[in-house]
């Protein structure tokens, strides 16, 4: 919903943006900064005119501009500088209204991560630049990037913390050139001084980057400068939080840490603060922030103990008072209850009588209704019909109840019936004679087949046997040598076999896939060891395929 009483000029401005090509919307938005300079700093005309850049989403294209590539903006890190401070200044002291939800955790968010990614960009230019000129003016670029950062972390607080846990963060405070390190450095030390308990509520393994990068600045760097602010920083954190001092006291990864500072080149200023800072990582000063740690802790459990010390003394105390107050509460829900109730019953009590009334009162108007319409003639004949009706309608609901009723009372008797009728069914199919009589076969059954499974057995450990055979003459063929190497008696092994022996073999093994092929009726009749006889039409047909040993084919 756009606000009422909008400024001309923002009005003017959105419209020539919602007009203008994309290429002249960084340069038209520029014009923002003019009316935002020409407007008194802390008024209620500069907080409309902020209200009016965000509801006509100016302050939207701005944050779009600042994604795209800075080589094809008009006026390339000029414009793009000019517009972080607009849009740092257009979002701080802003209040969004109905929108915030979205302001908060979508725009301010998505404003930090641009002003970042532009410092990189800013960092890699400057960086590859070659002549002096240009890098004086991408410094001057990255620092006005980093002002604007700064200001929007003083008017938004909560955003310190996607700073110092934004990678790009990270990767910009990790620099080897002096001018950026030390302007990063000090946009940090300028964050802890505004809020330093945001340093201990992100991730152990950031702080610890963090740290670090910090230490290796102080003792690694040349730069006076550069050691100077990493210096000034460590010594901030360490004074704002005891666990970072007990980290660098006590943690192996700074193992050595005070020797080595030790050894700094001493100075005027410099000297001082690496004399503040050695002191805080002595001995003597650890031993007082252990005694303040054992101070805190005696405190906590005295506190403790007193506290159940007191509790302890009150549950001896006399329960007269408790009583009584249970008792009386309980009372005065009971009548409380019982009021409602009442209430509850005359209410529904009124209601069943406005009900009635109603409907007496919607059924003497249809009567008068039917009485207007009926002939005077017809109304006794109609009068008539309707007690004709009404007693009909009675005398249904009578009956129903009644055969309902009779119904539920005669229930378990028609359950009992119903088993009765279903026992005597069953019970009259089958008669003891034919029942006996089926038992008789079934057992009679049951005997062929333990005996057939075991004729089964008895072949199939036949078969077996064959199969052994059939593996071992099989063996001693891969074994057998060949014919250059055969002696005299070597082909004598494998000529044993006899015509008769073979035709009796293959008589038994018809015999047996005949009676395992034939159906389970026609094996009842059967006894144990009785021999089942094969046509002997069949038995010769298959002779005649079956090879003998120690005989060619014809």
């Amino acid at each position: 919903m756009k606000p009422t009483g909008t400024d001309p000029r923002i009005l003017s401005l959105a419209a020539e943006v919602a007009k203008s090509p994309e290429q002249n919307v960084p340069v038209t938005l520029l014009k923002l900064k003019e009316i935002i300079n020409n407007t008194p700093l802390g008024s209620s005309e500069l907080k409309k005119i902020k209200q009016d850049i965000y509801c006509y989403d100016l302050i939207q294209y701005c944050l779009l501009v600042l994604t795209q590539d800075c080589s094809r903006i008009q006026g390339g890190w000029t414009t793009v500088s000019q517009l972080t401070q607009i849009l740092s200044h257009c979002c701080v002291g802003l209040e969004p209204g109905e929108d915030a939800e979205e302001f908060y955790n979508e725009l301010l968010p998505s404003a930090v991560e641009n002003f970042l990614v532009l410092g990189r960009r800013l960092q890699t230019c400057f960086i590859n630049a070659a002549k002096g000129e240009e890098k004086d003016a991408l410094l001057h670029f990255f620092e006005v990037v980093t002002d604007s950062l700064f200001w929007l972390l003083g008017g938004h607080v909560q955003l310190i913390q996607n700073v110092l846990k934004s990678d790009h963060f990270l990767c910009l405070l990790q620099t080897d050139n002096v001018q950026i390190g030390s302007t990063v450095m000090t946009v940090l030390q300028n964050i802890l001084q505004i809020n330093s308990g945001d340093l201990l509520r992100i991730e152990g393994k950031i702080l610890h980057s963090i740290l670090d990068e910090v230490v290796y600045k102080l003792l690694s760097t040349p730069s006076p400068v550069i050691r100077g602010t990493a210096t000034k920083l460590l010594l901030l954190m360490a004074e704002s939080h005891q666990e970072i001092l007990i980290l660098l006291r006590l943690s192996a990864c700074y193992k050595g840490l005070r020797s080595l500072l030790n050894k700094q080149e001493p100075g005027t200023e410099l000297s001082q603060e690496l004399r503040q800072l050695i002191g805080l990582l002595s001995p003597k000063a650890y031993q007082e922030v252990e005694d303040q740690k054992q101070h805190k802790a005696a405190c906590l459990i005295q506190a403790y103990w007193k506290g159940f010390q007191t509790r302890k003394r009150l549950k001896k105390l006399p329960s007269a008072v408790i009583t009584l107050q249970r008792s009386f509460r309980s009372k005065r829900t009971k009548m409380l209850m019982k009021l409602s109730r009442q209430k509850e019953e005359e209410d529904h009590r009124l209601q069943l009588q406005i009900q009635r009334q109603r409907a007496m009162r919607l059924s003497r108007e249809i009567r008068l209704n039917m009485l207007e319409i009926v002939h005077p003639g017809q109304v006794e004949k109609h009068n008539r019909e309707i007690e004709e009706k009404s007693a009909l309608i009675i005398q249904k609901h009578w009956k129903g109840y009644r055969e309902r009723k009779n119904f539920r009372q005669q229930r378990p008797s028609l359950t009992e019936y119903k088993a009765a009728v279903i026992l005597q069914r069953a019970g009259s199919q089958i008669s003891d004679v034919t029942s006996r009589e089926l038992h008789s076969q079934a057992q009679e059954r049951l005997q062929h087949y333990f005996l057939g499974r075991a004729l089964e057995e008895r072949s199939q450990q036949h078969r077996e046997a064959l199969m052994a055979q059939i593996n071992t003459n099989i063996e001693q063929l891969m074994k057998a040598p060949s014919l250059k190497e055969a002696e005299g008696k070597d082909p004598d092994l494998f000529l044993s076999r006899s015509r008769p022996v073979a035709a009796k073999a293959k008589q038994a093994h018809l015999t047996t896939l005949k009676h395992i092929q034939a159906p389970w009726w026609k094996k009842l009749g059967e006894e144990a060891g009785d021999d089942i006889d094969v046509p002997k039409d069949e038995l010769s047909i298959e002779l005649g395929t079956l090879f003998i040993g120690g005989t060619k084919p014809p």
